[in-house]
C-alpha cells in the first residue's frame, strides 16, 4: 500500500480506497489472478485501469435476470465464477480488481431511466424503466478520479444497437444518452453519492421500495432468462 501518493486535491490516499471488504474482496486469490492476468505487461495505473474496465465490461455479461442480491452473490470473487451479473456487482468487481493492483477505487450509484429497456425486464420491475442504484466505479488514475460504468458488454451493445461505453481513464464514462439510431437511451435522474464500500443495506432498502423485492437472495421477479437474447429479440 503506497499511502504517499497524492490525489488531485492534495490530500493523501485513504486506507479505505485500497482495503479489501466483504463484497469488494480484492484479496481473494481469484480476484488477484484476474487483475494480474488482465494487466500483464502493462505499465502505469492508467493503462492497467483501462484494461480492467474493458475486461469487466466484456468478459462478464450483463444479465439482470440471474441477479443474486445476497451478500455472497454480490462478491467480486463470485461474479468471476458466474461470468454474468448486473451493473452493481460488475462495478464491485472493477473496484476490487483495481484494489488488488494497488489502484484506489470507490463505488458510486445513481438512479437512471432506461428508455430502451426490454418489456420483459420492465414487467419484472413493476412496470418501471427507472433503475435505482445503477452501479459505477471510481478509479484514481494518474492523480485524478474518473468514473465509469462497466455494465453493458460489447456483444450486448452490438446486438441491441447500443453504443458501447468507452473509458480512457481520464474522463467520466457513466451512461449512454442515445443508441446508434439516435433514440434516447439513458437519462440521469438522481445521484446517490460515492462510497468506500458497498452500502448494502441502503441498496436492498431501495430494491424493496421500488421493486417489491422482499428477500436479498435469489432471482428478481420474472425468473431466469438471458437478457442479451431478450434485447436481441426486442421483447
Amino acid at each position: 500500500m503506497n499511502k504517499s501518493r497524492e490525489v488531485e486535491n492534495g490530500s493523501s490516499i485513504r486506507r479505505e480506497w485500497l482495503a479489501a471488504t466483504a463484497l469488494i474482496d480484492s484479496d481473494h486469490p481469484r480476484v488477484v489472478a484476474f487483475a494480474q492476468e488482465v494487466t500483464e505487461g502493462l505499465v502505469g495505473d492508467r493503462a492497467r485501469g483501462v484494461a480492467l474496465y474493458h475486461a469487466v465490461r466484456d468478459r462478464i455479461r450483463y444479465n439482470p435476470y440471474i441477479a443474486d442480491m445476497s451478500p455472497e452473490g454480490m462478491k467480486a470473487s463470485r461474479v468471476l465464477v458466474d461470468g454474468e451479473s448486473f451493473c452493481v456487482p460488475k462495478a464491485i468487481l472493477l473496484a476490487a480488481a483495481a484494489r488488488a493492483l494497488g489502484i484506489p477505487s470507490r463505488l458510486a450509484f445513481a438512479d437512471v431511466r432506461n428508455h430502451l429497456t426490454s418489456d420483459k425486464l420492465k414487467r419484472s420491475m413493476r412496470g418501471s424503466d427507472l433503475f435505482v442504484f445503477h452501479g459505477q466505479t471510481l478509479l484514481l488514475l494518474d492523480g485524478h478520479w474518473s468514473k465509469s460504468t462497466p455494465a453493458f458488454n460489447l456483444s450486448l451493445c452490438e446486438k441491441a444497437g447500443i453504443l458501447p461505453l468507452e473509458y480512457d481513464g481520464l474522463s467520466d464514462s457513466i451512461f449512454h444518452p442515445f443508441d446508434r439510431a439516435g433514440n434516447r437511451h439513458m437519462e440521469y435522474v438522481n445521484d446517490r453519492g460515492t462510497f468506500d464500500d458497498m452500502p448494502y443495506d441502503e441498496f436492498m432498502g431501495a430494491m424493496r421500495q421500488h421493486y417489491g423485492m422482499q428477500t436479498s437472495s435469489g432471482q428478481p421477479p420474472g425468473g431466469a432468462a438471458d437478457f442479451e437474447q431478450d434485447a436481441y429479440a426486442g421483447d
